[in-house]
């Protein structure tokens, strides 16, 4: 069992985030658990190595102590994803975080378009990030502005999809694999893969399996992280 120095000196934990935890809520709630189970100090370092949104799930890579230095060389890593697109509709938040807002005729869509198309957003692509997104511009986050109501000019990033598989097809819903470059936004990815099937999609489930060479398979649940470290709270009474 680790020690609090061991975590001190510097731990990479690999966690499975739960739906609709933030990234945020989940590196608070380790932090509280190692806090008061270990009797870490207050300034004790830890954050995470690459943002999940709520309604997505899987790997969540978090670093303590030391190990926060070496953060953005893991958020450099290639990133792999599994999920859903809905198409026939799109939401404006690019997913199910709000409603449909347009619909799209999809009696033309067949198998053999959707494995054609994804070979457009293979290699490097531009990508607009969503509205509903933390980005900032004029100093607030974007999500600030849309729930505003307020249309606001977002720039195109360039970005790199490795892999871009079709894992089932039972329309109107899309599974998929994708191995990805840091700074994709797999919600756009559905958005522009939509348009691109002169239609519509949003995205309907996401999970995080890997970052470089770290696999969901290897995390613990975030709402069991307590329990595996009881062990050594009790032990340290």
């Amino acid at each position: 069992m680790l020690t609090p120095e061991d975590y001190l000196n510097g731990q990479v934990l690999l966690i499975d985030k739960p739906l609709k935890w933030s990234s945020f809520q989940a590196v608070n709630k380790l932090k509280y658990v190692l806090k008061s189970k270990l009797g870490l100090p207050k300034k004790f370092k830890i954050g995470h190595a690459g943002t999940l949104d709520p309604l997505a799930t899987g790997l969540l890579i978090v670093c303590t102590g030391k190990f926060t230095k070496i953060i953005s060389e893991i958020q450099g890593q290639a990133k792999e994803y599994t999920g859903t697109f809905h198409v026939g509709a799109t939401t404006p938040s690019y997913d199910l975080e709000t409603e449909a807002d347009a619909f799209f005729p999809t009696e033309h869509i067949t198998p053999e378009l959707i494995y054609k198309t994804t070979e457009q957003f293979l290699g490097e692509i531009d990508q607009k990030p969503p509205v509903f997104s933390a980005i900032k511009k004029d100093g607030k986050r974007l999500y600030e502005h849309a729930r505003a109501g307020e249309e606001v000019e977002i720039a195109a990033r360039k970005t790199t999809i490795h892999e871009f598989e079709i894992t089932r097809v039972a329309l109107p819903e899309i599974d998929f694999r994708v191995v990805c470059s840091k700074g994709t936004y797999i919600r756009s990815l559905a958005y522009d893969f939509g348009l691109a099937l002169h239609s519509g999609a949003h995205l309907t489930a996401l999970r995080r399996t890997r970052i470089g060479d770290y696999d969901v398979k290897d995390a613990i649940e975030a709402t069991l992280f307590e329990d595996s470290i009881a062990p050594n709270a009790a032990s340290g009474q």
